[in-house]
């Protein structure tokens, strides 16, 4: 094996010291490793890609359809993303102009940041959160201000925005991810439009991460682009609507004018998306089929939390019924302490049963524990008896 010249170690940018591996895989791989053991951790969902986009791929192959597209997508899929927007959320964006097709959210996140960033421009994150948003930022030469809402359930109330605002002279963007991961909290339309009222008045950028848009479990998602559409980039995908995560498969949508300096961004990453996974995406976003599949792993997903969310309240976590995504975000009992990291190991290595601590979501994090329920019942109900007698040993 080759050895790197030991000269090259001044080579690398030097905002890569900045960024860590994701502590989320690292504990994830590291538990995984133990026999046995059931996982409660990553936000992979466990059921099937709908036979709808199976076929829609496996004709994509038939049909030779293997050359390289518009880097902003095939015009079938931004036309079905363009209609799905319009239908859900009741969202105008043109399919020409307004609409990229990404690889997956992720690389949507990162062209979004590039497009605004430049080192020195703050961001503001609500957390706890997805800690993606830190590390791109970080890497950009930006600074991430973390904005604690475990005060407020969770949700960002426009004077904690204000106050952010007031104190901070550099702040270019926000970053919005909801419903959200890892506390499965969402905002409502009231709670959004409040947001927006304070934001209006500013020259900030809305990144609105609404990848689990259609996981709701009561009442309808609601976009802040409804109310700030001339300032905000909504990000989604089929990943985990579609079950599709392997397909990697998001956009971007945004005014026309802001698009130009995403696209530039996002055409120079990646020239073009996988057309058969784009074929297979079509019918996620526009057909009756795609959306019934979505309805009945949602259905599955509920009947899920609902199941955890009783059983851990019994063992004596803290847990509110979270209202989207699939995750519980459930805190500790008080005689355990706030170490939520190491209660998950060694969850992990005398209960068999991996989660993931709460303090790698950043601020407000710390004492939680998130769990996913994007596994079986089965897993959850033996999950939870072994975190039973974890507890009672």
């Amino acid at each position: 094996m080759p050895k790197m010249k030991a000269s090259l170690s001044q080579q690398f940018n030097p905002n890569l010291s900045r960024v860590q591996p994701t502590p989320i895989r690292v504990f994830d791989n590291q538990a995984s490793q133990i026999p046995g053991i059931v996982k409660l951790t990553l936000g992979e969902p466990d059921f099937n890609v709908p036979e709808v986009a199976k076929q829609a791929a496996i004709e994509s192959i038939k049909d030779n359809d293997s050359h390289y597209s518009a880097g902003s997508g095939t015009p079938a899929l931004r036309e079905a993303i363009s209609n799905y927007l319009k239908k859900h959320y009741d969202l105008d964006y043109d399919a020409t102009t307004e609409i990229a097709v990404t690889i997956g959210a992720t690389e949507a996140i990162y062209a979004a940041l590039f497009a605004i960033i430049k080192p020195g421009d703050q961001v503001l994150i609500p957390t706890p959160t997805f800690p993606l948003y830190e590390a791109v930022v970080n890497l950009l030469g930006g600074e991430a201000i973390n904005l604690d809402t475990s005060n407020n359930n969770f949700v960002l109330s426009p004077e904690a925005l204000q106050t952010a605002l007031d104190q901070h002279e550099n702040v270019k963007a926000i970053v919005l991810n909801y419903p959200s991961n890892p506390t499965g909290v969402t905002y409502s339309a009231d709670q959004l439009k409040a947001l927006a009222d304070v934001l209006a008045d500013t020259n900030l950028i809305v990144i609105a991460d609404e990848i689990y848009s259609e996981l709701i479990y009561g009442g309808q998602h609601t976009s802040i682009a409804k109310f700030l559409p001339g300032q905000t980039i909504v990000l989604n995908g089929a990943s985990k609507s579609g079950a599709m995560t392997g397909y990697r498969i998001g956009f971007m949508a945004a005014p026309a004018e802001l698009m130009k300096r995403l696209g530039m961004v996002h055409s120079i990453m990646i020239t073009s998306p996988s057309d058969p996974a784009m074929a297979a995406a079509v019918p996620i976003f526009d057909s009756e089929a795609g959306h019934q599949a979505t309805l009945d792993m949602k259905a599955a997903y509920e009947k899920r939390r609902d199941f955890l969310v009783a059983a851990l309240h019994d063992l004596g976590f803290g847990v509110a019924t979270p209202n989207g995504a699939f995750y519980v975000f459930a805190k500790l009992p008080a005689k355990y302490g706030t170490d939520d990291e190491a209660f998950a190991t060694k969850l992990a290595q005398e209960g068999k049963v991996t989660v993931i601590p709460g303090s790698y979501f950043g601020d407000g994090g710390e004492g939680y524990l998130r769990m996913s329920y994007a596994t079986s019942m089965d897993n959850l109900k033996l999950a939870v008896d072994r975190i039973k007698n974890m507890l009672n040993n």
